[in-house]
C-alpha cells in the first residue's frame, strides 16, 4: 500500500454499486482515508463498510453529507442523479468529485459549477483517465512538438455489455446508452488533445428503449486537425488510441483509457519512446490524490480537466444526442 501524498482529507462515498467498490479499492491502494458510505439501504452501507473497513456507514445521503469527519464526497450514483446529489454534499460544505459523465446535461453540469463557486469548493469530473501516468506523459509529448503538427486522433471505446433492455445502461430515463457510459472517454480525450472541437458530427443505432447502442463522431478541431471516436455497447472492439502528427505518431495499447503502455513511432517505423507503466490497482487513486492536492493548495478546480471544460464537453454530447435523436424524459 502507497502513502498518500496529500493532506489526509476524509473521502465520503455516496452509493455503494460497482464503480464504487472499485473507487474504494484504489483509495485503500493509496492509502487514503475513506471515513464514510451513504446509501439508500443501510444494510448496504454496513455491508460496504464492513468490507472496506470504513468506521461510518449512513442509511441516508443527507446523513453522509452531515458527517464531520467527511471533506470530500464521490458521487458513484446513476447519472441522472449526479448533479442532484453532488449540489446536496456541496451545500452542507463538502468537496466533489462527481463519476463521469458529469451529469446528465450541460445545463445540469453548469447549475453544479455555479454551486461550487459559489460556496468556494473544489468539484471535479471523475474522468480519471486524463490523471494517469500514462496520459501525463501523452501531454507532455504533444506539447513538446515531438510529432510534430498534431492532424488527427483516433479512439474507441466497445465493449459487450448487458442486451436486457431494462439494465440501467439501456434505459433512456436512467442516461442509458453508449455515449454517456461509454463515448465520454474518447469524447474527452478528443477535447484533451486536440482542445473544443469546432465543428461536431455523429450517427448511431437506436434500441428500442431510445437509447443509443453505438454512436460515431468526427470533430474538427482548430487549424483543421480531426478526431473520430466509436463507442459500442453490444460489441467489444480493439479499445487502443493514436494520435497523428506530421513528424510522428503516439499509438496507445488497449486499453486506451487504463493503465497501459504506449509507443511514440516515426515515419519510418523507428520507435523513439516505448512508455511502459508501473502502477497499483486500477487506477482510480490518481484521480483522487489529485483532488486532495488541490485542496491542499486552496485550489477550487483541477488544472488537468478544468470545469469549465466538463461543462463544455457535456455541452458536446448534448450535441451529439439532438444529432442522432437521443433525448433524456428529464429535458421534457
Amino acid at each position: 500500500m502507497t502513502s498518500p501524498a496529500s493532506p489526509g482529507l476524509g473521502w465520503g462515498i455516496l452509493a455503494t454499486g460497482g464503480i464504487a467498490h472499485a473507487f474504494a479499492r484504489d483509495l485503500r491502494t493509496a492509502g487514503l482515508d475513506v471515513a464514510a458510505v451513504g446509501s439508500r439501504r443501510a444494510d448496504a452501507a454496513r455491508a460496504f463498510a464492513d468490507e472496506f473497513e470504513i468506521p461510518h456507514a449512513h442509511d441516508s445521503y443527507e446523513s453522509l453529507v452531515d458527517d464531520d469527519d467527511v471533506d470530500i464526497v464521490y458521487i458513484a450514483t446513476p447519472h441522472p442523479a449526479h448533479a442532484d446529489n453532488a449540489i446536496l454534499a456541496l451545500e452542507h460544505g463538502k468537496h466533489v468529485l462527481v463519476e463521469k459523465p458529469f451529469t446528465l446535461t450541460g445545463a445540469e453540469a453548469a447549475r453544479v459549477r455555479d454551486v461550487a463557486r459559489a460556496h468556494g469548493l473544489l468539484a471535479m469530473e471523475a474522468m480519471w483517465t486524463r490523471y494517469l501516468p500514462h496520459m501525463i506523459r501523452v501531454r507532455e509529448i504533444v506539447a513538446s512538438g515531438t510529432l510534430g503538427d498534431v492532424r488527427a486522433l483516433f479512439a474507441d471505446h466497445t465493449q459487450s455489455l448487458p442486451t436486457d433492455l431494462s439494465h440501467r445502461l439501456n434505459a433512456i430515463e436512467l442516461g442509458g446508452g453508449a455515449l454517456l457510459d461509454l463515448g465520454i472517454y474518447p469524447v474527452s480525450f478528443a477535447w484533451d488533445i486536440l482542445g473544443a472541437p469546432t465543428t461536431i458530427g455523429a450517427s448511431a443505432r437506436l434500441l428500442e428503449t431510445g437509447a443509443d447502442s453505438e454512436v460515431a463522431t468526427i470533430f474538427t478541431h482548430a487549424d483543421g486537425a480531426v478526431s473520430t471516436t466509436f463507442s459500442a455497447a453490444r460489441s467489444a472492439g480493439p479499445n487502443t488510441a493514436h494520435i497523428l502528427g506530421t513528424d510522428a505518431r503516439i499509438d496507445i495499447d488497449r486499453v486506451w483509457y487504463n493503465p497501459t503502455s504506449f509507443r511514440v513511432i516515426t515515419p519510418d517505423g523507428t520507435v523513439v519512446e516505448d512508455f511502459v507503466p508501473q502502477h497499483e490497482g486500477r487506477g482510480m487513486q490518481f484521480q483522487a490524490l489529485a483532488a486532495e492536492r488541490y485542496v491542499a493548495a486552496g485550489q477550487t478546480d483541477s488544472d488537468i480537466l478544468p470545469l469549465d471544460e466538463t461543462v463544455a464537453i457535456m455541452d458536446s454530447l448534448d450535441e451529439i444526442r439532438q444529432i442522432v435523436g437521443v433525448r433524456y424524459p428529464q429535458e421534457d
